[in-house]
């Protein structure tokens, strides 16, 4: 039966249909256009395929414009030249990736000024799972990084004024950090004298010397100039174009526009009680006024000033009371309650019997809960009660001013440090009548304290194990070439593949190469890369975010972010998972890293050093250790050769080993019989000098006289079981040697052929003859064996 023929749609509605697709497609691009973000979409490639107006009408040019552009020669035109190299990395990143990635850059507009944006990138997927475009939305986030910036600014003052830094100090970096936010810009800070008739200069580092001298003092009046008419009259004063401003001293015109100043501004440091302390003084190198963003920069510029200046003006108001203190004490206590610092009189038993209002106000507390008994135990941290009570005691028995670090509780219920500084108040007779206790916040300098004490946790514990590292004992010829390659590479930054059997003294000779490099100041972090569990090594290396995973209550610094500066040596390499080894290969090759739970890159300045007992080549092959790195790790090569074949130097370490053990066990020994040192040198020392310093400190514990010896039967050698043939120990000397070196090399080859080529392993030729796979090695290369010619050839393909 025939199928019923659907009806033809009539021409006119499929014109209709496209129709009604182009509008829409044109309402879509309308849309896009007016939203305030940049919208982009790029090729698989991530060459420009549309942008939207708003980004268009930023940069000043045409879609066309934009995309006659190569993609490299855009980002090197448009991106900030200290962002360019950090983009372009992170952007061929992402689009290998092919997951969303983010992107911060500064980007230049069609007004010449470089501003910050957020790059939000999502690739569009086929259903195969390849790219077939990009959409990436761009963030304006000026303000924020802005902010950010004025934060960090600011907290680097008030750290400076918790610490007691200077008042010059500390307004050079307000006037730097103005300078900053302000591009291009020279600010200054005036202050007024006690007389409050001049202006003086006081801080701006970038302000010329010749201006400087030609505006010092400022007299304030109406017609002074920027600052003295700012001063006077108590509000801010804009000069947009120095050129043609008509109240601009005709003295000083072509002076400051020689010196670059073609617009200025002031502000008014004032009190709250309209005091003029100074001035700010800000010179564009451009003919504009300022923006209200500009102006709101300067006042919280101001409010710092302010802080700074008050703080030392109630110094020396301090200062000032203690020396009237003896005419009015009513009056001493008017002072101190102006006074930005906690302050707590106290009588000379060291009882508190006054408190001034910022005291008080931070505390919660009254003046009868300061004088009554207990206040003490109220206020401060119990532990740090008991801590510093004898110094207290001592302090207060005396005349001599002291202080303390304490935690006070505040009326939130939280504990913060202070800087408690006592000074006493004296008779004419030379007795104490009174003390007075300051209290400075450090709270956020205790807190730096001791998250650099976290940090350096691991550097202190590697300062403090008891080990055998503390010099590099031996003569023979193979122990001077690694000293000498120690030498040649430590000055330099080159990454070190430390190679070794277990017990060999490979983390000395890292430490040996950290000392005599240039970065012997910094930290030396030592990390055992086989000692960490697998899901934990990652955190351990590279830090983690809060929240990363389970447990991970805070942000937590790795131990490359902890090594920054200094060196990094990595123990066992061999035994990282190839995820960390992914993650290690981009330190080594960007000199960044990304902390667990984050995708943003943190830079590091790390020399890496690792070592290995293991061998590498053979695990490259076995799929087990990534090629690439093992490159980068290979760059300067250093083999510690085992104690075998460095049997002339057994002397001179059991000597050192025996003095050092004795010493600690509190015996006298005077002598070391030859037959001892004869035993020593024909043993194997498959443990090589751990093995050595173990047998050592276990035959001091059983020695009773002055002569040191050993039991020979600790070191007897066994003889191997295997179904190759027998492979010779140096402590077996019945056989004839060139007879018995032709059995050894014959169970090699044997061996070897079994395994096709394969030393270590549990499949391996060194598991078949029952020796340690560094023994085998050796063995291979002192007998000239060569193992590259028994490994697997690959089959011809067999035709059908």
């Amino acid at each position: 039966m025939a199928k019923a023929r659907r009806p033809a749609r009539p021409h006119g509605d499929v014109d209709l249909t496209e129709q009604a697709l182009r509008q829409a497609n044109q309402e879509l691009r309308q849309l896009i256009d007016f939203l305030p973000q940049h919208v982009i979409v790029l090729d698989a490639k991530g060459t420009l395929v549309h942008a939207n107006q708003t980004l268009l009408d930023f940069y000043g040019r045409t879609l066309e414009e934009m995309q006659s552009a190569g993609t490299a020669e855009r980002v090197k035109r448009d991106v900030h030249p200290d962002d360019f190299e950090r983009v372009r990395s992170e952007r061929q990143i992402g689009f290998a990736k092919r997951s969303p990635f983010e992107i911060e850059k500064r980007l230049l507009g069609k007004d010449g000024r470089y501003r910050w944006f957020l790059f939000r990138y999502r690739p569009m997927l086929n259903e195969e799972g390849a790219v077939v475009s990009w959409y990436a939305t761009a963030t304006d986030i000026e303000d924020r990084k802005r902010t950010e910036s004025l934060l960090s600014a600011e907290m680097r003052a008030l750290q400076m004024i918790a610490d007691g830094a200077s008042l010059t100090d500390i307004l050079n970096h307000v006037c730097a950090s103005i300078d900053l936010q302000i591009s291009p810009s020279v600010t200054t800070i005036l202050l007024m004298d006690s007389a409050g008739q001049k202006l003086w200069p006081t801080a701006g580092p970038k302000v010329p010397r010749d201006w400087t001298r030609a505006i010092a003092p400022v007299p304030v009046a109406l017609d002074g100039g920027l600052c003295a008419t700012a001063a006077f009259l108590k509000t801010r004063v804009i000069v947009p174009d120095v050129a043609t401003e008509p109240n601009w001293r005709e003295d000083c015109r072509d002076l400051a526009l020689r010196n670059g100043i073609r617009a200025a501004w002031s502000e008014p440091i004032l009190t709250k009680e309209n005091q003029v302390l100074g001035t700010f003084a800000v010179y564009s190198a451009e003919s504009r006024p300022p923006t209200e963003v500009d102006l709101d920069l300067i006042q919280a510029a101001g409010r710092l000033a302010l802080i700074a200046i008050e703080r030392q003006r109630s110094q020396e108001a301090l200062r000032n009371a203690f020396d009237t203190i003896r005419k009015s004490e009513e009056e001493l206590r008017m002072m101190i309650d102006a006074v930005a610092q906690t302050i707590v009189v106290l009588n000379p038993d060291g009882g508190a019997i006054y408190a001034n209002r910022v005291a008080l106000e931070y505390t919660g507390l009254s003046l009868d809960e300061v004088n009554a008994d207990g206040f003490r135990a109220r206020v401060f941290h119990p532990n740090d009660i008991e801590r510093v009570r004898e110094a207290r005691e001592k302090g207060l028995s005396g005349t001599i001013p002291f202080e303390n670090e304490q935690r006070a509780l505040g009326r939130d219920g939280k504990y913060r440090w202070f800087l408690i500084r006592y000074n006493s108040l004296l008779d004419e007779s030379g007795k104490v009548i009174r003390w007075y206790a300051t209290g400075t916040d450090i709270d956020d300098r205790k807190q730096a304290e001791q998250r650099m004490r976290n940090e350096n946790l691991a550097l202190r514990e590697e300062i403090d194990r008891s080990s055998m590292y503390e010099t590099i004992v031996g003569s023979s010829e193979s122990l001077r070439q690694v000293l000498s390659q120690v030498d040649k590479v430590a000055p330099t930054d080159s990454t070190v593949l430390i190679l070794g059997e277990t017990g060999t003294g490979k983390e000395l000779v890292a430490s040996a190469i950290h000392k005599r490099s240039k970065r012997s100041a910094k930290a030396f972090i030592r990390v055992n890369c086989a000692a960490i569990p697998p899901s934990l090594i990652a955190s351990e290396l590279f830090g983690h975010e809060k929240g990363a995973f389970t447990g991970a209550l805070q942000r937590r610094a790795g131990r490359f972010e902890s090594a920054d500066g200094g060196t990094i040596f990595l123990d066992e390499i061999g035994e990282l998972s190839p995820e960390t080894q992914l993650a290690l290969l981009r330190v080594l090759q960007e000199r960044e890293l990304e902390r667990v739970g984050s995708n943003q890159p943190v830079p590091v300045d790390v020399r890496v050093v690792v070592a290995t007992n293991r061998d590498l080549d053979a695990a490259v092959q076995a799929g087990t250790f990534r090629q690439d790195l093992f490159y980068r790790l290979n760059v300067f090569p250093i083999r510690v050769p085992p104690l075998r074949e460095r049997k002339n130097d057994i002397p001179l370490l059991v000597e050192y080993l025996v003095e050092r053990y004795a010493r600690r066990a509190g015996k006298t020994v005077s002598h070391i019989e030859k037959k001892t040192l004869d035993i020593l040198r024909a043993y194997d020392w498959p443990g090589n000098v751990r093995e050595l310093q173990n047998v050592i400190e276990r035959s001091l514990i059983l020695c009773d006289g002055e002569t040191f010896s050993v039991d020979e039967t600790w070191l007897r050698p066994k003889l191997p079981q295997h179904s190759g043939g027998p492979v010779s120990r140096p402590g077996v000397l019945a056989e004839d040697k060139k007879e018995f070196a032709d059995r050894e090399r014959k169970a090699i080859e044997a061996a070897l052929t079994e395994c096709e080529g394969r030393v270590s392993g549990p499949r391996g030729a060194a598991a078949i003859l029952g020796i340690p796979h560094q023994t085998l090695e050796s063995k291979i290369v002192s007998l000239g064996i060569d193992k590259g010619r028994f490994k697997a050839r690959p089959s011809k393909r067999r035709s059908d």
